[in-house]
């Protein structure tokens, strides 16, 4: 039984068949697998592993290597705090102490309602509103912390709902267009480029051959 859901099924099933490499898919399928339920479980990842064609040790693998992709739970919302140099000058160092002692987590701890993860980040590129900070990949500006506290209230209350979908969701608008290319030219290009494959390995092993029997008649051909 798939891990996805039927919609969730059917977009792995298109996301595959994008690449030229099924394995290829392998990190847009964790972020699909993360929009679906928050977070990287080790069944999703088992999926992942036998669409693509390689081991869920090999999934697992790539997916802890990036910020962006977690194998243990989190809470609805990913709340990021920079403490680069340019943040750190900015206040970054009391904003994180003073969203830990208000939120009752340590930096990398979810909240005991569930709602809130809190980060410490290495940098979030938005140096000019220090000290920045983002949730769920979205940015919310540079925040004093009773900034922070107005925008903890919002996330629980729902109120950016609109801007801040939960944590796993990268885009809501699904493309329709664009870079698509028609599916009978990509079967025709694909089957082209394997043809081609296997006409440079039947040239490499006849070359190979017609070596193999030119050094045996050189060998052969010694006088008594």
């Amino acid at each position: 039984m798939s891990r996805f859901s039927p919609e969730m099924a059917d977009r792995a099933r298109a996301l595959v068949a994008l690449y030229p490499e099924p394995r290829s898919a392998l990190i847009p399928l964790c972020h699909l697998a993360q929009e679906q339920d928050g977070w990287l479980q080790v069944d999703a990842m088992e999926e992942i592993a036998e669409l693509v064609g390689v081991t869920p040790a090999e999934v697992r693998g790539t997916a802890s290597f990036y910020d962006m992709l977690h194998t243990e739970p989190v809470g609805r919302y990913v709340v990021s705090v920079c403490t680069n140099i340019a943040c750190l000058l900015g206040g970054a160092e009391e904003l994180l102490a003073h969203a830990e002692a208000t939120l009752g987590v340590r930096a990398g701890g979810t909240t005991a309602d569930g709602v809130i993860t809190l980060e410490d980040a290495e940098c979030l590129a938005d140096c000019d509103r220090t000290p920045c900070v983002t949730v769920n990949h979205r940015y919310v500006g540079g925040l004093s912390p009773e900034a922070f506290d107005q925008l903890v209230d919002d996330l629980r209350a729902g109120r950016r709902a609109e801007e801040i979908p939960p944590h796993g969701t990268l885009v809501r608008v699904r493309r329709n267009g664009g870079l698509r290319a028609d599916p009978s030219r990509v079967a025709a290009e694909r089957a082209a480029m394997a043809e081609a494959q296997a006409a440079r390995a039947r040239e490499k092993a006849a070359r190979e051959q017609r070596e193999q029997e030119a050094q045996g008649g050189a060998g052969g051909g010694g006088g008594s």
